[in-house]
């Protein structure tokens, strides 16, 4: 593969499902109480604070006072120039945002820089899963997380869907990339802006009357256990269904794999005593956090048919075939998520992709010989390749930046 279609593999890489770390996560709360402990976190120990209840609350301040102070425009302008992990702030920022921006970029004492090397590696060697998972998987279990969902339908971005997917790809692309944690690469540009953006919303949500009204009773949006949630959408999701396919994963792969989102949680602001230490720990916490959270919405069903839809229009001349997109969701969710996204059933399309699809993975794998793989297993794998690429031919360049408004009415 060429560096260019290698890049735009990697730029796809969480196009939908980082819908929620860029946009505004936000699912319903736990029905049970908090009882995953701290001593199974990166950090060892903790306050044993529900995570519903905690946010970020020196980014809130500082966003706030941005926000009220008339400077998102300034500061949206100045960071459009801020693209490389190594580069300086503009000079002309605020003081006070430098500072906080300065101490956000930092990597954790616990980083390491072999096992996010390693990480890079795997992100290329894994590409066609890992974009599949986090983009289409990841999207549709975001739509079905009903606070995130709406969160999403009443923030500005969720007024055009096209433009906010083009810009989630930058998380993506920067936590995907070979050099992501190298000094030119950007995944510490990115998630220190998405959680600018993480804290503005915090910020404007609540005055929106349509989020107001469906919101649970949850005063403040993106809370510590909000974001957790959408991050179990993917690396933890990701791991799971891979492990499912009969992937050929090493423990080294494995460990360095889970240290790259562990490293990204922490620049986005999510504490150390909440970041899973291990694969163990992590579906744990995701039975805890995410599982009791996915259910249907209206707000969910119409972003689910904006996606899928947008896809079968902006794909190749003649485009995909609707129903062979609606199977394949169908196939990395299961019918009890797809049905509470409302995505239609393709009784035909879902048997031939059940039955090709592990033939694919078999043949990537090398376990099986190419006369045994059927052509549909193609036609999927090509399906997989538009789905998560249909964002890239807009040609233009997109940044993360702070809103000052919701959704207009």
């Amino acid at each position: 593969m060429d560096e260019l279609s290698r890049r735009k593999m990697l730029l796809a890489g969480g196009t939908l499902g980082a819908l929620g770390l860029l946009g505004v996560a936000s699912p319903a709360r736990a029905n049970t109480a908090w009882t995953w402990g701290a001593d199974r976190s990166l950090a060892g120990a903790g306050t044993g604070s529900d995570p519903n209840w905690v946010w970020d609350e020196e980014a809130d301040r500082l966003l706030s006072a941005v926000i009220e102070r008339g400077d998102v425009p300034k500061v949206n302008e100045l960071l459009r120039t801020w693209t490389r992990n190594d580069q300086p702030l503009p000079g002309e920022l605020p003081q006070y945002l430098r500072e906080f921006i300065d101490k956000a970029r930092r990597l954790p004492p616990w980083a390491d820089r072999n096992k996010l090397d390693r990480a890079a590696q795997f992100n290329e060697t894994r590409g066609l899963y890992l974009n599949v998972l986090n983009g289409i998987g990841g999207g549709m279990l975001s739509t079905a997380i009903p606070r995130e969902a709406r969160a999403v339908y009443y923030s500005k971005g969720g007024a055009d869907m096209e433009d906010r997917v083009a810009k989630t790809s930058k998380l993506g692309f920067a936590v995907g990339d070979l050099n992501a944690f190298q000094p030119d690469g950007s995944v510490v540009v990115e998630a220190v802006k998405t959680r600018l953006v993480h804290a503005a919303v915090r910020h404007l949500l609540p005055k929106s009357p349509g989020w107001s009204g469906t919101n649970g009773g949850q005063k403040i949006p993106i809370s510590q256990a909000d974001m957790l949630v959408t991050w179990h959408t993917l690396p933890t999701f990701a791991m799971r269904k891979m492990l499912e396919w009969d992937v050929p994963i090493s423990s080294a792969d494995s460990e360095a794999y889970l240290h790259l989102w562990q490293v990204t949680a922490h620049l986005l602001g999510i504490r150390d005593e909440y970041i899973p230490a291990t694969w163990d720990a992590a579906d744990t916490q995701s039975k805890q956090l995410l599982d009791p959270v996915l259910g249907p919405t209206p707000e969910g069903v119409k972003l689910t048919d904006i996606l899928l839809r947008q896809l079968a229009e902006q794909t190749s001349p003649g485009g995909l075939d609707r129903p062979l997109v609606n199977a394949f969701a169908r196939y990395l969710v299961g019918d009890q998520v797809a049905d509470w996204d409302g995505i239609p059933r393709a009784p035909f399309w879902e048997t031939a992709v059940k039955a090709a699809w592990p033939k694919l993975v078999a043949y990537r794998e090398g376990l099986i010989k190419l006369p045994l793989v059927p052509q549909i297993a193609w036609t999927i794998d090509e399906a997989a390749r538009q789905y998560i690429l249909f964002y890239l031919s807009k040609g233009r360049e997109v940044h993360i930046e702070i809103p000052d408004t919701n959704r207009p009415a």
